[in-house]
């Protein structure tokens, strides 16, 4: 299998990529509006604000749209979940949902979810895995 791809911050994520190595969601928030924010950006989207503040998010999301990849990629083993997870805090995040099986009968939108971490190389990334029901 091909080596897994790492990504590279830039200023403008490295709070983000400082906190995923704390194992910690970091999000930003508008000093202004009140507003959560993802992707990390130098603007809100909402008031066009530039007072932005970095928070930690409580790594709570559901599961909002998916796509079962049999395609293989670099680092991937089909089949795989690439998903766009909803945070508690409001904005949405693609990312990937582990330790459940990849088929759509183990899978249903709005589904807890909660964030897990995986090394990669000198880098952490945000996974995110099912909640099991209590």
């Amino acid at each position: 299998m091909a080596e897994k791809v790492v990504p590279r911050p830039t200023p403008v994520t490295q709070p983000f990529w400082d906190g995923t190595k704390a194992h910690e969601l970091r999000i930003q928030r508008c000093d202004d509006c009140g507003e959560h924010v993802f992707y990390p950006r130098s603007g809100c989207p909402y008031c066009a604000s530039t007072a932005l503040s970095w928070v930690t998010a409580s790594g709570d999301a559901t599961l909002d749209s998916y796509v079962i990849s049999h395609h293989p990629a670099p680092g991937f083993e089909a089949p795989y979940v690439i998903a766009i997870v909803k945070l508690a805090e409001g904005p949405r995040m693609l990312s990937n949902v582990v330790g459940v099986t990849p088929e759509p009968e183990h899978l249903r939108l709005d589904m807890p979810l909660r964030v897990t971490y995986e090394e990669r190389g000198d880098q952490v990334l945000p996974l995110f895995t099912p909640v099991e029901a209590k």
